[in-house]
């Protein structure tokens, strides 16, 4: 391992590296140039020609880390602070694009295991350094970017290993540094599988699963990421704590749901132990097509509360059904549903969700529709290199409500994104994480950039912030809130939780080291 500047598996300035580049089709960079006014971008400053400031940490920082961890440890190169300067939201790429980097940590920090997280938080209490925890660095709303510009990155990527297999229990044990299709490799080779797979698959971590409270394509069938988790280990700046005993403890409040989605403001997750299950013998997929919305709406909530529930189930509007036929160079018209089956035998609840979806205007498209799904199920991120590329801009925001406020969700969320770009915008949406009770909704914005398309976002991106909290919605399902969402987090939860919050992290971290500006308000 190279340590003093160790590749990372993702490109500079965009989601991916070159080699998975997606190209837009034809028909997709028609219809954008029908609806939006583009022009090709500046090319992109490589990396090598990104100005990162010095390192100013004092040589008394340096010697206790470096004693702490080993030398070659203690990372202090340009590129390797650049690459943990932010996360992967369209303006920290466009940004990296135009060869800035808003606040670069000071050093890379790379430990081994659960003591040297100790240690590392122990010496930057004691010398004022702010610490951020880095996983796979995919946060798409600013949640690796701290308000203090004097800080280090923890990068986990060295505790990357399964600790155990309880197969008996059906439950792993798993290091926070560990990608996931890494887990999903050794896990297999026990017959075993954690069945989380998000969009952010490829690059994201176990730890960062947890500290963002995660939800997977295939949740409808194996849960969120915070449902598979039956314990965790974390190191703070007073010590370490061990939440999560048994399966079902009535010992007090459930300690595990305190650091779950807490963006490493709390401590650093250092492994976590999850339940798992066995490798699916049978897959199936399918596409379903709705003359609606609201129509396949009515559908879905049949499925979630009252079964049977696919594995995967997603539910695309007529904007996002409209854009994903262009570009597969089709013209299909309203509203397509994936489904998807994993299991030891699927075929019983295929033929009785078929039933369900006939039985609500539903009009079956076969194998090949959601096969095609599948195949290109990680393509997104790509999609949105080659939107940059082509001079648009693209980013998502997410939300989840009830079921009987979740067409309103949808309405103003989207009305009030196309009234902050007035000038032309494309609105995508869609339903991929159900539950008895309500459901995720995922929005897709494709538009000009115009001369600052950062601000233009922050506008925009605030106006849909506004209606998903005066539709009584939640300022996030998946993404978590980072530093983008902390004002709405806050109007949401109320100034007596706010409090609560603040006096943990004071109990927890009193000298304030860990990811100020983020999560908490």
């Amino acid at each position: 391992m190279n340590m003093e500047g160790e590749a990372s598996p993702v490109g500079w300035a965009r989601w991916g590296t070159t080699k998975n580049a997606q190209v837009l089709p034809e028909s997709a960079s028609t219809l954008l140039a029908q609806v939006l006014e583009l022009a090709p971008p500046p090319p992109v400053v490589p990396l090598a020609e990104v100005a990162v400031p010095d390192c100013e940490l004092d040589g008394a920082v340096l010697g206790a880390l470096r004693q702490a961890l080993g030398a070659g440890h203690v990372v202090t190169t340009p590129d390797a602070r650049a690459r943990h300067a932010s996360g992967m939201s369209t303006p920290d790429l466009l940004r990296h694009r135009q060869g800035l980097v808003r606040t670069a940590p000071q050093a890379v920090l790379r430990p081994a295991d659960h003591a040297e997280v100790v240690s590392i938080l122990d010496i930057c209490s004691r010398f004022g350094v702010t610490v951020v925890p880095f996983g796979g660095g995919t946060s798409v709303v600013g949640g690796l970017t701290p308000s203090a510009e004097r800080h280090v990155a923890v990068d986990l990527s060295r505790l990357s290993n399964v600790v155990a297999v309880d197969p008996t229990s059906r439950t792993a044990t798993l290091q926070a540094g560990l990608r996931a299709p890494r887990a999903a490799e050794l896990l297999a080779e026990h017959g075993f599988t954690l069945g989380h797979v998000p969009q952010s698959y490829e690059y994201a971590t176990i730890g960062g699963f947890a500290a963002t409270r995660s939800s997977g394509q295939a949740s409808a069938g194996y849960g969120r990421f915070d449902d598979m988790v039956m314990a965790l280990t974390v190191a703070t700046p007073r010590g370490t704590v061990r939440a999560g005993r048994a399966p079902a403890s009535a010992a007090g409040p459930d300690l595990r749901q305190l650091f779950l989605g807490s963006e490493g403001t709390l401590g650093v997750i250092t492994d976590v132990t999850v339940r798992i299950r066995p490798l699916p013998a049978e897959s199936h997929y399918e596409g379903w097509r709705f003359e609606s919305f609201a129509e396949g709406l009515h559908a879905v909530r049949r499925l979630a509360q009252d079964g049977p529930r696919p594995t995967v189930l997603r539910l695309s509007d007529e904007v996002e059904t409209m854009i994903g036929a262009t570009g597969a160079g089709r013209s299909d018209g309203g509203c397509q549903l994936i489904a998807g089956y994993e299991g030891a035998d699927v075929r019983s609840t295929v033929e009785a969700t078929a039933a369900v979806l006939a039985a609500h205007g539903g009009v079956p498209l076969g194998e090949e529709a959601g096969q095609q799904w599948a195949r290109h199920r990680f393509d997104a991120p790509y999609l949105r290199d080659a939107l940059l590329d082509a001079g648009a801009f693209a980013e998502t925001l997410e939300t989840a409500a009830y079921w009987s406020v979740l067409p309103e969700v949808h309405d103003r969320v989207r009305q009030a994104i196309l009234a902050a770009l007035p000038d032309g915008a494309l609105v995508l949406a869609h339903v991929s994480h159900v539950y008895e009770t309500g459901a995720s909704l995922y929005f897709t914005v494709i538009c000009s950039p115009g001369p600052d398309p950062v601000d233009r976002w922050r506008k925009a991106k605030a106006a849909a912030s506004d209606a998903i909290v005066a539709a009584g919605a939640t300022i996030s399902h998946h993404h978590g809130v980072g530093a983008d969402h902390r004002a709405w987090y806050a109007a949401e939860i109320g100034d007596v939780a706010v409090d609560l919050l603040r006096a943990v992290k004071q109990q927890l971290d009193p000298a304030g080291i860990l990811n100020p500006g983020i999560l908490v308000p």
